[in-house]
């Protein structure tokens, strides 16, 4: 028996240009234990473009490689094993972000809301319709494509930051605090012609082009930190504030 109701229109769709992607197509992956669910979920998705991997198991899952370009996780909650559930948990312990659509056959209110509290793009009942399910892939794939849009950017900016001398990094820290050039370098122990050197030569690594952009790179430097708990990972091994 089929797990979805095609669309009155005939068939389901997603807007134009969601299933392309410059670095090749995004990647749904689906765990599920019902090999019928897996086969029919996996035709659906490749006859609109998009890429599919699909599991039997959450272990099977954990045991992949995550791929480099936009993906989400289409999870049946009911899994023998690690249920959906408690694989949603690990993966976000284990610190692998990726938005996840539960399916299921026995959903019930509490549960949803669990999921849905915990990050979940949504949660469907099963049978449900073609359409609600590639809505929610769209909605998914499109969380993921900005989150590493937003990493990336993280990225260069931590390497830019990298590039400072230690005195630079000084520098930038009590400059982004609002010190004048005189503070910081009665802070430091230097000359104000000396600082005044030190703090271009920020602005041109960090390719600031004003003291409030530097200020919001700042930000966003240590809002990295604290997301990476200090130090898991290179976008936290150093920040401005």
């Amino acid at each position: 028996m089929s797990i979805c109701h095609r669309a009155r229109d005939g068939g389901a769709s997603m807007k134009p240009g969601a299933n392309s992607e410059s670095a090749g197509r995004p990647i749904v992956f689906v765990v599920d234990d019902d090999l019928s669910v897996r086969d029919s979920l996996s035709s659906l998705l490749r006859a609109i473009g998009l890429g599919v991997v699909t599991f039997a198991s959450a272990a099977e899952f954990l045991n992949h490689e995550a791929p480099a370009g936009p993906s989400c996780l289409v999870l049946d909650v009911g899994l023998p094993g690690v249920s959906g559930m408690e694989l949603q948990r690990e993966l976000a312990a284990a610190h692998r972000p990726i938005p996840i659509i539960f399916i299921t056959g026995q959903g019930d209110i509490p549960m949803t809301v669990q999921a849905m509290k915990a990050g979940a793009v949504e949660f469907l009942t099963k049978p449900f319709r073609e359409q609600e399910l590639l809505d929610s892939i769209e909605q998914a794939l499109a969380r993921d494509r900005e989150a590493l849009e937003r990493r990336a950017e993280s990225t260069g900016l931590q390497d830019r930051y990298d590039t400072l001398t230690p005195r630079e990094q000084e520098v930038m820290t009590l400059v982004v605090q609002g010190l004048l050039n005189k503070q910081v370098a009665a802070a430091l122990g230097t000359s104000e012609v000396t600082v005044k050197t030190h703090r271009g030569r920020v602005m041109r690594k960090m390719r600031a082009e004003s003291l409030a952009d530097l200020v919001r790179m700042a930000e966003r430097l240590g809002r990295d930190k604290g997301d990476k708990g200090g130090g898991a990972g290179k976008a936290g091994a150093n920040s401005p504030i």
